[in-house]
């Protein structure tokens, strides 16, 4: 297996079987606490940033010989959404269940423009932006759920 191929499905994490994204997601969370706990949320910023363009160019690289245009087994694109939806919560176990849950529930349902961005854009920039796109909506529920119990 080439290195692309480890690194977008997230050391292979997306060959588990069922519901691969969620798996991703799921992978996300212990390595998002860790980074949280020993740099606090800008160094999980930074490390967003980072595996976003590491995920663009794995993603690109692995799929090439590839007909699917976004096959299950790249997970880096739901590792990267999920830490930016993890970026919004607090460090905690119970937080961190609600982001998972809500990242899923943007990124599987898809609500405009996260669809859109799916179709618009290809390689591995496009197999990455949807969950960019999905954890701003999921975050921005969770932010706006956060204002208004605390009214």
């Amino acid at each position: 297996m080439s290195s692309a191929r480890i690194i977008a499905s997230w050391f292979g994490v997306g060959f588990l079987p069922w519901a691969p994204g969620s798996w991703g997601s799921l992978a996300a969370l212990p390595f998002a606490w860790g980074i949280v706990l020993v740099g606090g949320k800008l160094w999980l910023l930074a490390a967003v940033v980072a595996l976003f363009v590491i995920g663009c160019i794995a993603a690109e690289l692995g799929t090439r010989d590839r007909a699917a245009r976004d096959p299950g087994w790249v997970v880096i694109d739901e590792v990267v959404g999920q830490g930016l939806v993890l970026l919004v919560l607090p460090l905690d176990l119970a937080a961190y269940g609600i982001g998972f849950l809500m990242f899923r529930l943007f990124d599987i349902w898809k609500p405009w423009p996260v669809r859109w961005a799916e179709r618009r854009f290809d390689g591995g920039f496009g197999i990455m932006i949807d969950d960019v796109v999905a954890a701003l909506y999921a975050a921005t529920v969770i932010v706006a759920g956060r204002i208004a119990l605390e009214r």
